[in-house]
């Protein structure tokens, strides 16, 4: 059977939406938030509890958004989605209150949904499921520049432009950069289509067995939304931790390591992690989180040892993005990959908008060494909870494959 190779040319256009993507919507948040609180009027808490609401209602809107991928396509949701996102972030610039602004960030959000890792993943398994595994690896080690190009870009921009004429920016980024691309991809699909229309695709089927999905499928948005609060807990909080802590400037430093550490794992991965399964990636991905969490709860104010958190946090966090897309695909299959993913993003996004609050309240209350093993703890399950799935697999097959079989 031939090899079917990884679509570089939509590999490299989704990877530059990301980019753009994660960087507009996402990234550049913490940025503007200082202006944009003095120009509302808000304290800055308020400004961060407006972007944990629309976190929380992201979460809930995830399922529907992952229907309507499989019912439409990826990349014709992604393409209406970058057209959202423009008009949101148009909507913010312009924003005359803070409710037209609380109401703009919130379907900025939802927006997010439609375009970011969740979207971009189920396009790459429409596209080719057989190695969408390989090509989302690709994807997100394209999409870990998306902070480091984004946050000097903010910075340098807030130097002479307003945070609503940066959102206007932003907005043609996503209008006249993202669209076409989202739309090239889904014309290119629906033309693979017209020119083959009695191809039959390369379903992936998955490991898990038709009786055991339910529990699987439970286990695992569990396990993804317990670490999705733990990470989500440490990075909202990590250079005021570790200032408080004592590293001082020094904070900044070290929590800069958690960037190249994120890209430096998918790079890893992509050499090396080939014979590793999707389910050995995700517990791999947690342990690594788990042992960041602990080792700066035991070092304290030792630099070595928040050099050591900032790195296994970045390891642990890249490789948690590529199994986010991968172990669906291999548990359950192609076959209605975005309800799926659309189920578990919901559980994650939902948990992880609570995750800076409740962190943010532990360690003023019990500390910070007691909050971090909490932390560690809690991430602990999710690390039992991913050891359960992965033994209890068999290895998926595409329905090609089944073919040859019998042959």
């Amino acid at each position: 059977m031939r090899d079917i190779k990884v679509p570089a040319s939509i590999v490299s256009a989704l990877g530059l939406t990301q980019i753009i993507g994660y960087g507009t919507l996402y990234y550049t948040f913490s940025i503007l938030s200082p202006a944009i609180a003095e120009d509302l009027g808000l304290s800055l808490e308020w400004v961060f509890g407006v972007f944990s609401l629309s976190l929380f209602v992201g979460g809930l809107s995830a399922p529907f958004i992952g229907r309507q991928m499989d019912r439409i396509g990826a990349a014709t949701v992604m393409t209406a989605g970058s057209a959202i996102a423009a008009a949101t972030l148009a909507v913010c610039a312009w924003s005359p209150s803070v409710a037209v602004f609380a109401l703009a960030i919130v379907m900025l959000e939802i927006s997010s949904g439609m375009v970011q890792y969740q979207a971009a993943f189920a396009a790459l398994v429409e596209n080719e499921p057989r190695t969408a595994s390989r090509s989302i690896t690709y994807l997100t080690l394209i999409g870990g520049f998306a902070s480091t190009i984004f946050w000097p870009i903010s910075a340098a921009l807030s130097g002479f432009l307003t945070w609503r004429e940066i959102y206007l920016v932003f907005a043609a980024l996503n209008l006249f950069v993202c669209m076409p691309l989202h739309f090239w991809i889904m014309y290119v699909g629906k033309a693979a289509s017209r020119l083959e229309p009695n191809r039959t695709p390369n379903v992936v089927v998955g490991a898990l067995p038709p009786e055991a999905r339910r529990r699987g499928m439970i286990l695992v948005s569990f396990a993804f939304a317990v670490l999705g609060f733990t990470l989500a807990a440490i990075l909202a909080h990590m250079v005021p931790m570790l200032g408080t802590l004592g590293f001082g400037t020094m904070a900044v430093v070290v929590g800069s390591i958690f960037g190249p550490s994120q890209v430096a794992s998918r790079l890893i991965n992509m050499i090396f992690g080939t014979r590793l399964s999707p389910p050995m990636l995700a517990v791999i991905s947690a342990l690594l989180i788990v042992l960041g969490v602990m080792t700066l709860g035991l070092s304290g104010d030792w630099l070595p040892g928040a050099v050591v958190f900032a790195i296994c946090l970045g390891l642990g966090s890249g490789i948690n993005s590529i199994a986010q897309g991968s172990l669906p695909l291999y548990l359950f299959g192609s076959d209605g990959y975005g309800a799926v993913t659309g189920k578990m993003a919901a559980a994650r996004l939902a948990v992880g908008a609570a995750a800076p609050f409740v962190f943010a309240t532990a360690m003023q209350n019990l500390g910070i060494g007691t909050a971090l093993a909490l932390n560690a703890a809690l991430g602990l399950v999710g690390v039992i909870a991913f050891v359960v799935v992965a033994t209890s697999t068999r290895r998926p097959r595409t329905t090609a494959s089944r073919v040859s079989d019998r042959l």
